[in-house]
């Protein structure tokens, strides 16, 4: 379905919901870490889909030392030589903590395999250990969601084109993202190839249609609260102190310090 076709979900209507699951999110960190819980999300799909938005949605009013994102760069000349897995495995949560990977060892069955960055027997290595790896994390009590989304090949090119005139979204568009439009029908064949091998019970796919980002990110995050089993945890009952006499504490001359300058007074 071209981009034109989907209706955008009115902004007041977005941002009421957002909060709301946001509020929602923040009962789920909690449980997380009163918990002990593990958590990780996969955020896979094509350039220009909508994954960075929807985790920056997820993490904005999270606790980063419970909530973390994994963006791995390419590997090191070392890691190419360790087991495919090994690099990824030391960015798993531990107790009380969520892992948002933006991109994961899914790379093998994606863009490495369609622009040649690995070998055949190496992608066909991966489809066979993936589905062992996953189950592997699942049976040691990990909570394991992956979501793939889906954006249609009209809606992509007018992303890619308002990148490409945006200066603050311009670090976006990389080379390798221009070749994703020439090589569109080989990275469908990819997905395709890989969801045959890796949706697996234990683990499986969500796809969320991201036309509409709007609707793309609710939608995620309210099937993945939908999907987790927490409860509300009653916060610890703070109070503010009274604030003590002073004791005759002097604040330095402002003359001995640097200030930054008022950037403001010239607006």
């Amino acid at each position: 379905m071209a981009g034109d076709d989907v209706e955008k979900l009115p902004r007041k209507t977005y941002e009421k919901e957002l909060l709301r699951l946001q509020t929602e999110l923040a009962r789920l960190q909690e449980w997380v870490r009163a918990t002990g819980a593990r958590l990780v999300v996969i955020f896979e799909g094509r350039d220009a889909a909508g994954k960075g938005g929807t985790i920056k949605r997820v993490t904005e009013h999270l606790n980063p030392r419970v909530a973390r994102i994994a963006a791995l760069p390419k590997p090191t000349e070392r890691e190419r030589t360790q087991w495919y897995f090994q690099r990824y495995v030391e960015h798993l949560p531990a107790a009380g903590e969520i892992v948002l990977f933006d991109r994961s060892w899914y790379n093998r069955a994606g863009v490495e395999h369609v622009m040649g960055f690995c070998t055949k027997e190496e992608y066909q290595l991966f489809l066979r250990q993936c589905p062992i790896f996953e189950r592997m994390l699942v049976e040691d009590g990990i909570l394991l969601r992956k979501y793939w989304f889906s954006v249609s090949d009209d809606e992509q090119q007018e992303r890619f084109r308002r990148r490409l005139e945006d200066p603050l979204r311009r670090w976006k568009l990389s080379p390798m993202d221009l070749e994703s439009i020439t090589r569109w029908e080989d990275y469908s064949r990819a997905k395709d190839e890989m969801m045959v091998h890796t949706d697996i019970t234990e683990a499986p796919w969500y796809v969320v249609e991201s036309d509409d980002k709007r609707r793309a990110r609710l939608n995620m995050i309210a099937h993945l609260l939908d999907s987790v089993p927490y409860q509300d945890v009653p916060p610890p009952v703070l109070e503010l102190p009274e604030r003590p006499e002073s004791t005759g504490y002097r604040r330095p001359p402002r003359e001995l310090q640097t200030y930054v300058p008022d950037h403001t007074a010239d607006l």
